[in-house]
């Protein structure tokens, strides 16, 4: 049964976790030429620390903006978002910026990963923008390389990796930093159906160690792996609930 979006605060989180992301009354308007766009209206969404959510909606129904929001790049036009107790349009752009990379790994639906970079510099990469740059940069991210099933190719280029296998590396970059996120927009877009499955299933896996995971979807099998689902249409949260059946209880 659909909980009424006005009950959703009481589905929100785990229970007893603390609030990691929390938008209240939330909008976000463009201007477009001489029109004005109204991206969100007066949403407010609140993610706990350990949640597996899924954020849905056609193209122009908010999520993206909302993503880009959560993923602190970019601010509301009106309203409160805060990411881990911090409101991010009282931050300068050198605090957001370290606030996402000390809370958020990112990862895409095109992997984004240098063609003449090994597997294990591309996962190295963050850190060697860290002030100070870690000393054991090399041995963390042989470990996240072994934690997405990848110990065998720290070597290889993207060109000598399947798209799975590029994916993972996307995936092991953005948990080198230890981040309490994982934002991740439409990561099996570019993957076949079983090759999904693997991506969702490593998701699975994270989220079970303790890593919060927001996947951004329009794939309705894809949100079928998360804890629960967050549906938005023109700009409004439609539907928010919990998904008792979700695929990713065979993961834990």
């Amino acid at each position: 049964m659909d909980i009424p979006v006005e009950h959703r605060e009481a589905t929100t989180g785990e229970r007893g976790s603390p609030t990691l992301i929390e938008a209240r009354r939330i909008s976000k308007v463009y201007s477009v030429g001489e029109q004005t766009v109204r991206a969100l209206d007066d949403v407010s969404l609140t993610i706990a620390l350990g949640e597996f959510v899924a954020i849905m909606g056609p193209s122009g129904s908010g999520k993206s903006t909302m993503m880009n929001l959560i993923g602190a790049l970019d601010v509301p036009s009106t309203g409160t978002m805060e990411l881990d107790r911090r409101n991010i349009a009282e931050m300068s752009s050198d605090a957001l910026a370290n606030l996402r990379n000390r809370t958020i790994g990112f990862v895409f639906q095109q992997f984004n990963l240098l063609p003449r970079t090994t597997a294990l510099r591309q996962v190295m990469l963050p850190l060697m923008y860290a002030i100070p740059k870690p000393h054991d940069a090399e041995e963390r991210a042989r470990r996240c390389l072994q934690q997405v099933g990848l110990a065998d190719r720290m070597d290889h280029y993207p060109r000598q990796l399947s798209g799975g296998q590029q994916q993972r590396v996307a995936i092991a970059r953005a948990l080198v930093n230890s981040p309490k996120l994982l934002l991740a927009d439409e990561p099996t877009g570019a993957l076949d159906s079983k090759t999904s499955e693997e991506i969702m299933a490593l998701f699975c896996q994270l989220n079970a160690e303790g890593i919060t995971v927001v996947v951004v979807t329009h794939e309705h099998d894809v949100a079928e792996y998360a804890k629960r689902r967050v549906q938005f249409r023109d700009g409004n949260i439609v539907e928010d609930l919990q998904q008792p059946g979700y695929l990713g209880r065979a993961a834990e």
